[in-house]
């Protein structure tokens, strides 16, 4: 049995869809294990780009099954959106997209009521697309599944008690008006009709690859970093992004993974509210966000930008059981005289050995530096390590060394071909 999970190893935005739609062209499946449409998974292709928020990144190799996990929270329009668009652009999608019929829905009340949440005072950053009210519900086993659908009088009775609580909350609580029951029922079956054909156990078709000898691979969004148990708390995503989701989140078991590789950015950023111990407040987090074009692909908002953090990455590489790592926009350094690295904290005068998640002391730390030369020359056209500047080489094995993985994959462009594959 072979799964490889794919990890964002940091706050995520580290560039895993690339990498996905890379390593896609090898194996049978990809699956999309947690998260919603809060992620953005950007591809890029010839001179075409193409971003996914829940459709997985090896949709773009014709002969890749994409399979929609349980542990995934579903907005049917966005989802339908998503097909539309990709239809559109020529990439066939029947008989190839897979969603399972456990994974829950996400309603307009939900991201309604992830709006005027984060409208409040304690912001914590989300992108309001009711991802974490679904998962509140699912956890509340009050939520709805797809498989309610099917049974319309079932799917009525369940969505009649949300909206009876839900509408107590938006009028006595924030003043809102009463969500129509009847209109959402119409409106959901509706969506029932267009993606029936896409319905099925997916847990069951996965473990059923598996002992066929299928290869699979297991595609995580966000990062290990906002990661709901191991994150910074209370400013993370509802969901686990670190490997141990997969399983839970498609219903394989432990035993069938065999690689977990974390996708790094040679620098780091971060979405949202909550401590980035690296950020970089001054014109060369500017010079980052700009050479990177760092702004989400889900929000637009620009991304916090700071040097790479090999504290957290360690950290994270310890949760995940990382392996190896792709480390991506190495090309976004190419004109620094001078790069740092994040090699160690300092709180209270004393010097930490581990990561603190705890919000308060990692946003009091002080950061440890070390310092590399940079490389002063494109690196869009290297297609080989060996042509690698002899910086650009010292800075990204330092990388791996002090995250205390092994160098895999070196991205130094978007595209598919600006890739070096480390054998």
């Amino acid at each position: 049995m072979a799964v490889q999970v794919i990890v964002g190893a940091q706050w995520g935005d580290e560039g895993k869809g690339k990498i996905v739609d890379m390593l896609s062209e090898h194996v049978d499946i990809v699956a999309r294990y947690q998260g919603g449409a809060n992620a953005g998974h950007t591809v890029c292709i010839g001179k075409a780009e193409y971003v996914l928020h829940l459709i997985p990144s090896g949709i773009f190799h014709p002969h890749i099954t994409c399979v929609i996990g349980n542990g995934v929270v579903i907005d049917p329009t966005a989802l339908m959106e998503e097909i539309g668009k990709l239809e559109a652009a020529g990439v066939n999608i029947k008989g190839r997209l897979l969603i399972s019929h456990n994974a829950h829905l996400i309603m307009p009340y939900h991201k309604l009521l992830d709006t005027i949440r984060e409208q409040g005072g304690a912001k914590i950053g989300t992108t309001g697309r009711g991802i974490g009210p679904a998962y509140i519900d699912k956890f509340m086993r009050s939520g709805i599944k797809i498989v309610d659908l099917l049974d319309r009088d079932v799917f009525a009775q369940k969505l009649k008690a949300n909206i009876e609580e839900k509408n107590q909350i938006l009028t006595k609580v924030y003043g809102e008006t009463k969500i129509d029951v009847d209109a959402l029922i119409n409106e959901y079956q509706e969506f029932d009709k267009r993606i029936d054909e896409y319905i099925t156990d997916t847990a069951l078709y996965l473990n059923q690859a598996l002992k066929q000898g299928k290869q699979i691979i297991a595609e995580g969004a966000q990062g290990a970093l906002l990661d709901v148990d191991h994150g910074t708390y209370p400013f993370v995503t509802s969901s686990n992004p670190t490997s141990g989701g997969a399983c839970t989140g498609l219903g394989i078991p432990p035993t069938a993974v065999n690689s977990i590789v974390g996708i790094v950015k040679a620098y780091c950023t971060r979405v949202g509210n909550g401590p980035f111990p690296t950020e970089l407040t001054n014109a060369t987090g500017e010079r980052l966000r700009s050479v990177g074009h760092e702004f989400g692909a889900t929000t637009g908002r620009p991304r916090r930008c700071g040097w790479f953090d090999a504290v957290a990455m360690r950290y994270s590489a310890m949760v995940n059981g990382i392996e190896k790592i792709a480390i991506t926009k190495l090309d976004v350094l190419d004109e620094f005289d001078e790069i740092s690295v994040c090699i160690g904290y300092e709180y209270g005068g004393k010097r930490l050995k581990t990561f603190p998640t705890d919000v308060k002391s990692l946003s009091h730390i002080t950061p440890v530096y070390e310092s590399f030369g940079g490389w002063k020359c494109s690196l869009a056209g290297v297609t080989s390590y060996g042509d690698l500047p002899l910086n650009a080489r010292r800075y990204i094995e330092a990388l791996a060394h002090l995250s205390g993985t092994s160098l895999w994959i070196v991205s130094v462009g978007p595209r598919r071909d600006q890739t070096i594959i480390i054998e």
